[in-house]
């Protein structure tokens, strides 16, 4: 279970259709990108568009600042090229090419995650509705209560500050009054 909870979250939505990245994959699959990419190269007949894409410059630099990719592109680290994304077709057809037991359970994986995905979304919208407004109203009760709390404690604290300028105010008013010059520090004799 916990598998498909990281895998769910590496699931991303371009273009209008569920996708996971080729860095994702490698790393799920136990082998490096570059690898990952050359088998796809390698059956390139396999993926046509509609299966497996490369982000344009655009949708890279979003996935830059959601902090999916935090290095960009570099020669120093960092992806090199912009990468690709792989549909559930595209994931499919990958499992045919990557024949190891870890690559066939995590094709499992994968394929139960996306499962998953589309049960999520095919929630009637009032099952939805009713979870969300439930969800909604528990978190304006708590942050009621939390503001609450510090209102009083605000309004508290401001009366407390007014009485210490008041306060403040009327012993610079009292000093002032009974300022008289003062005797010099030093040999100076004071000016009589």
């Amino acid at each position: 279970m916990e598998q498909l909870q990281v895998i769910q979250s590496k699931i991303y939505e371009i273009r209008g259709q569920k996708v996971m990245l080729d860095r994702d994959l490698a790393a799920l699959y136990q082998v490096t990108t570059s690898n990952l990419n050359k088998a796809v190269k390698r059956n390139l007949k396999r993926f046509p568009p509609d299966f497996m894409f490369q982000l344009t410059e655009e949708e890279f630099a979003t996935l830059r600042n959601n902090l999916i990719f935090q290095n960009g592109t570099s020669n120093w680290g960092g992806t090199r090229k912009r990468p690709h994304a792989f549909t559930e077709q595209g994931l499919a057809m990958l499992s045919g090419l990557l024949n190891s037991d870890i690559a066939i359970q995590v094709n499992i994986n994968i394929m139960r995650a996306f499962v998953a995905v589309r049960q999520m979304i095919a929630l009637p919208p009032s099952d939805k509705l009713a979870e969300l407004q439930s969800e909604v109203a528990e978190l304006k009760n708590y942050v009621e209560e939390i503001l609450s709390d510090q209102n009083d404690i605000n309004e508290e604290t401001a009366m407390q500050l007014e009485l210490i300028n008041q306060s403040l105010a009327e012993l610079q008013m009292k000093r002032k009054k009974e300022e008289r010059p003062r005797n010099p520090i030093g040999f100076i004799q004071p000016k009589k």
